[in-house]
Formats: structure tokens, C-alpha cells, sequence
């Protein structure tokens, strides 16, 4: 049996100093606003010649004059992740980027007065990816205080410079209930546990949540490449959460006024965003097994913009009303949490005139689960520019045994 790593972790998280030493800020940032900088979910697989999430990230950064501190605790080779993603940080424009050498591989480098003073210095933070856990280990305390590094980031952040993170550095933004593990299928079999594990096995979550950059809802990362809506619902209702925020991979949710009552968030990218809305949804049992029903889902694509506040959808202006064609739904996945298995599934039927619900299964038959999905009288279907069937809203989602 696969033993949890939760309370070694959890030991691994005491440093040398208890309480976030204290920073200078003699280097004066050019960059500022007022309230939060902007949040940028990245889904994962971020292309380096994704022109538009780099563009915007360093736009938001102060564009030419954009000095940019790169986090990289999440990787196994934090210098070499660090190198690569300023190299097209650079070749976007940014006049400088930095390494902010924070690493579980250096103890007590996240409380580092150097590093600290470094990062108070910054216009913008790109985190990278790896394991989210090791940014909780490294630049967060024990009793859930910020380490120094992170008490500068948050600082420089809450005074306008934006905070951008791709696939781990995209989790680590996350409130309450982060996800640290696990896959669709065994989360919904046997549901979400706290800590961190060493196994897809076990779906597992950090109560405590990452750096609280991002808070009216779950997210998720590489969500339909890896087929997350089944770990991510699970999850979600466990925990009590109403929403999840999935994003797709080379795809950035961009947010505005994070925490605030004008909190507005628009997608950037090549796939999607998934926006699963949990809040008339029935959890109960089948043939002894989890179910969940009554979820709506939204799958929206670049140009779209979402209301956390209002739980509405705009469409972006080349995001037309589709006409489904005159043809049933394409046979069934049989797994479902394949691939982009399932979002492909949704976007067959909402393109095929003659079907209103389709049903995909689980590859794994430990039970097998069947995941539905149905269009309902608010369910719309939008075309990207007149180039075929792309994006959609309020589609309903059930999943039980069978």
C-alpha cells in the first residue's frame, strides 16, 4: 500500500527562521497599479512561440521596461527551467529577467534576505512548472506564514506587478483544497485525501491551498489533455466548492482584480478553459459507488471572458451561435477520461443536430463509470470565426457506476 508523505512534508517545511524576515524595497520597481496585478492560469505545455500568452504576460509587466523574476522551486533542475523560460521571456521583450534562486535543494533559500530583495525588485513572476508541492516546501512556513521571498512577491503583487504560472506554478495560485495529485478515475472511486502522495492513485489535496493569488474557485491544470474534469469534480465536491476553473494546455485564464469584487477573467490561447459549475449538483451513491449530477459545464475559448461574480459568460466577438449539422453523435468513448476524450465528446454533440446526450465509460471496470453528458434548454454552441464548432455553455454532466 502507497503510504502518504504527509507528515515527513510537513516537517520538511520548517526553516531556520520562523517568521518572514523583513524586505527592502531600495530598488524602487517602475512597474505599478492600483489593486492586484493580473493572475495568468496557465494549463501546462506552454509553446515558446506562443505569441499571445507571452505578449500579454509581458505586456501586463510594464512591456520594454519589464523586469521579471523567474520562480522555479516546482522543478527537479531549477537553474535549467529558470534559463529556459527567460530565453523567450527575453525574446518577448522583457528588458530583464532574473532567477529568484529559491529550491528545496537550498534550505531556508525562500526566507534568504538576498532573494527577498530581489524579488522586491520585480515588475512581474513567472512561475514554472514541476511539482507544486516543492513551492509549498520551500517558500511557505510550517504554521502557514509566507516565507520572506514570498512575502515580497505577494507584496509587489498586491501594488500591480502580475503573477504568471504554467502547469505546478499555475496550481501553487490556488486558495483552499489545492489539488497535489491523482487521477480522474481513482479520484472518483475513492475520493479526495489531504496531503501529498506518491501515486496517480490517490487523489490528494493540500487543505491549506498554495499561494491564495487566485480563490473563487478550484483549478486544475492540463485539463482536457489528461482528462481531469472526473479528479477535479470529485475534489470539488468533497471539499464543499461550487466551481472549478480547468485549463486547457498552451491556454491562459487571464484575471483581473483577483479577490475583488471586480474580479473578470478572459482566455488567451490556442485550447480552452472549462468552467464546471457545481452549485445545483447531486452527489449521492449508484450500485454502491460515488455519482455526481446536475453540473454545468462551459467550455470557453480565446476571446471569451468570464464573470466569477455574476457566474456569466461573454462571448468574444469572433465566437458566433453555431447550426449543428443534421447527423447524430459519434459513438460513445470508452475512455472517457482519455485524451481530450471527453471534451471532443461535447463538442461532437453540440455539432450533431439529431443527438441531445451521449454517454462515455471509464476504461478501468473496477467499477466502471459512465459519464453523461446532455444539452438542456440553456445549452448554446458557438463557432470560432465561422471555422467550425469550438466552444460551448451550461452543458450537463453526470457520472456514476454502470
Amino acid at each position: 500500500m502507497t503510504r502518504p508523505r504527509f507528515l515527513p512534508l510537513l516537517t520538511a517545511l520548517i526553516v531556520a527562521a520562523a517568521v518572514a524576515l523583513p524586505v527592502s524595497a531600495a530598488a524602487n520597481p517602475t512597474r505599478s497599479a492600483s489593486g492586484p496585478g493580473a493572475v495568468m492560469l496557465i494549463g501546462g505545455a506552454l509553446a515558446d512561440d506562443n505569441s499571445a500568452v507571452y505578449g500579454e504576460f509581458v505586456r501586463q509587466a510594464g512591456g520594454s521596461g519589464a523586469r521579471i523574476g523567474v520562480l522555479s522551486a516546482s522543478s527537479a533542475s531549477p537553474h535549467w527551467a529558470a534559463n529556459q523560460v527567460g530565453k523567450v521571456l527575453e525574446r518577448y521583450g522583457a528588458a530583464e529577467v532574473t532567477w529568484i534562486p529559491v529550491s528545496v535543494k537550498k534550505k531556508g533559500s525562500g526566507d534568504d534576505t538576498a532573494n527577498a530583495a530581489l524579488a522586491a525588485s520585480m515588475t512581474g513572476f513567472f512561475f514554472a512548472g514541476g511539482d507544486q508541492f516543492r513551492y509549498v516546501q520551500s517558500m511557505i512556513h510550517a504554521d502557514g506564514s509566507d516565507g520572506a521571498v514570498l512575502a515580497a512577491i505577494r507584496h509587489r503583487f498586491q501594488a500591480g506587478a502580475p503573477v504568471a504560472g504554467t502547469s505546478a506554478g499555475m496550481q501553487i495560485f490556488a486558495g483552499p483544497d489545492m489539488i497535489t495529485g491523482g487521477s480522474s478515475y481513482y479520484g472518483i472511486r475513492d475520493g479526495a485525501h489531504p496531503g501529498y502522495y506518491d501515486t496517480d492513485e490517490i487523489l490528494g489535496y493540500w487543505p491549506a491551498g498554495g499561494f491564495n493569488f487566485f480563490t473563487s474557485g478550484l483549478v486544475d491544470t492540463h485539463f482536457d489533455a489528461r482528462g481531469r474534469h472526473g479528479r477535479s469534480l470529485r475534489l470539488a465536491a468533497d471539499t464543499g466548492h461550487d466551481r472549478v476553473y480547468g485549463v486547457g494546455e498552451n491556454t491562459a485564464l487571464v484575471v483581473t482584480g483577483a479577490g475583488t469584487a471586480s474580479e473578470t477573467a478572459r482566455v488567451v490561447g490556442t485550447n480552452g478553459v472549462s468552467v464546471l459549475d457545481l452549485r445545483s449538483a447531486q452527489v449521492g451513491t449508484v450500485g454502491g459507488h460515488w455519482s455526481i449530477s446536475g453540473v454545468r459545464w462551459s467550455y470557453l475559448t480565446d476571446g471569451d471572458s468570464y464573470d466569477p461574480g455574476r457566474w456569466q459568460v461573454t462571448k468574444g466577438a469572433t465566437n458566433t451561435p453555431a447550426v449543428p449539422h443534421d447527423r447524430a453523435a459519434a459513438p460513445p468513448s470508452t475512455d472517457v477520461f482519455g485524451s481530450y476524450a471527453l471534451r471532443d465528446a461535447a463538442l461532437d454533440l453540440a455539432d450533431a443536430g439529431r443527438s441531445t446526450a451521449t454517454t462515455g465509460t471509464t476504461a478501468e471496470t473496477g467499477p466502471r463509470f459512465a459519464v453523461g453528458l446532455a444539452e438542456g434548454a440553456s445549452f448554446l454552441a458557438y463557432t470560432a470565426g465561422g471555422a467550425g464548432l469550438a466552444s460551448f455553455t451550461d452543458l450537463t454532466v453526470s457520472i456514476q457506476a454502470g
